[in-house]
């Protein structure tokens, strides 16, 4: 596996742990990079150029404040993400901050309602 990401899978998972969630996060391959759940909910895509946070939109400019920090863009040229911010390496290795995150993330995904099955 490519490095950069298991330098990312590393911290992600030292944020979970430091949240005590580590048994709810996963991962999945995704586009050449790392898809991460948490309570089988998508909460980070792990990419060779960076980890992409996904959270609610009141929080998005909370962390578009902090320097370093911008909207994940899928591919050169693609639309910036409405959901996805990537995150700087001094970030993703400050445990507890980026925990601090990572609780919003999670936070979102459980305010939000589950998808409904399909029969």
């Amino acid at each position: 596996m490519n490095t950069v990401l298991d330098t990312l899978r590393h911290d992600l998972e030292d944020a979970a742990t430091h949240l005590g969630l580590a048994h709810d996060l996963r991962f999945h391959p995704m586009f050449g990079g790392l898809m991460a759940y948490m309570a089988g909910r998508p909460c980070a895509w792990l990419t060779p150029q960076g980890l992409a946070l996904k959270l609610a939109t009141d929080d998005q400019a909370d962390l578009l404040a902090v320097e370093g920090t911008s909207r994940l863009e899928a591919k050169p040229g693609a639309a910036p993400s409405r959901q996805y911010i990537m995150l700087p390496l001094s970030l993703t290795r400050d445990t507890p901050i980026f925990a601090e995150w990572l609780a919003r993330s999670v936070e979102a995904l459980r305010v939000k309602p589950a998808p409904k099955r399909r029969r």
